[in-house]
C-alpha cells in the first residue's frame, strides 16, 4: 500500500508527537525540542528513517536512546519500519534548540 502526501504528513505529525515523549536524561527537555532530530524521512510505503544526533558522542544514553527512538517511531500507526541513522555531522550545539527549549532552560 502506498500512502498519499496527506497520509505521510499525518504520520509525520504522529512521529513528532512520539519524539516529544523522549527526554535527554541530562537535560529536562525532549529530544525534538533539543534539536537532536535532524530529519525524518517517510517513504510512500511507510518506511521511516530518522537522522539524529546526541548532545555528545560520550552521551550516557548513546546506545539506549537511538533504540528508544526506533521503538517509539516504529509504534506509530502507519509506520511499516523505522531505522535510525546516528550522525555527529553537523555537531550538535545549543543553538539547535528550539525557542521553547531555550526558554525552559532559562537561556532566553
Amino acid at each position: 500500500m502506498k500512502y498519499t502526501d496527506d497520509q505521510i504528513a499525518d504520520i509525520g505529525e504522529e512521529i513528532i508527537k512520539e519524539l516529544k515523549t523522549i527526554f535527554d536524561p541530562e537535560i529536562p527537555v525532549d529530544i525534538y525540542e533539543l534539536g537532536l532530530i535532524y530529519d525524518v524521512q517517510i517513504s510512500e510505503e511507510g518506511e521511516v528513517l530518522v537522522i539524529m544526533t546526541l548532545t555528545s558522542p560520550n552521551c550516557p544514553v548513546a546506545e539506549s536512546l537511538p533504540m528508544e527512538v526506533e521503538e517509539k517511531v516504529g509504534s506509530v500507526e502507519g509506520v511499516k519500519s523505522a531505522k535510525i541513522d546516528l550522525t555527529f555531522e553537523p555537531t550538535w550545539t545549543k543553538e539547535m534548540m528550539s525557542e521553547e527549549a531555550k526558554f525552559e532552560l532559562g537561556m532566553l
